[in-house]
């Protein structure tokens, strides 16, 4: 189970989440999220994964081709924000680069990963609400900055993100 810690800095609020061994990283951040009911949250960790799956989106076929990495690995970067969605829940949206045993790195758009043997992420909140918007020209849920209400595609995982 995930531990945190809150660190206040004024206008944007910090806490630092410690997942354990066998934890999903993104379901362990989606539930953070609606534990504190985020607003907006971006986040960076590092650590280990015992397995994961990366994605590289195909902008042609309009969806993302998994790759598999099922070795343990160590999470160089993994960065990505959470938003709400226009029915009120979270989103998580990350991209990791792993590196291997022998040094090889891998990257892409994280699908699915298992701790082993800690992930140390930083969640930063803002005081801004944002929400996804499906567009139909890329095929992407993307972050809608503009005014209005949010249009999410009705299947979220058929982009990668957490439901």
């Amino acid at each position: 189970m995930a531990t945190h810690a809150v660190v206040d800095s004024g206008a944007a609020r910090q806490y630092i989440v410690v997942m354990d061994p066998g934890d999903s990283a993104l379901d362990e951040l989606l539930a953070f999220a609606r534990e504190h009911r985020l607003r907006t949250a971006s986040f960076t960790a590092i650590g280990g994964f015992s397995d994961c799956t990366l994605a590289f989106y195909d902008v042609e076929a309009k969806q993302y081709v998994d790759n598999p990495v099922g070795q343990q690995s160590e999470v160089v970067s993994l960065t990505g924000n959470v938003v709400r969605t226009e029915e009120g829940d979270w989103q998580v949206h990350a991209h990791a680069v792993v590196a291997l045993r022998d040094g090889a790195t891998r990257g892409g758009h994280l699908r699915r990963a298992v701790v082993r043997p800690k992930l140390e992420a930083v969640v930063t909140e803002t005081t801004h609400r944002l929400t996804r918007r499906f567009d139909p020209d890329s095929g992407l849920a993307l972050i809608d900055l503009g005014s209005g209400d949010a249009t999410v595609d009705p299947d979220p995982l058929r982009h990668g993100l957490a439901p």
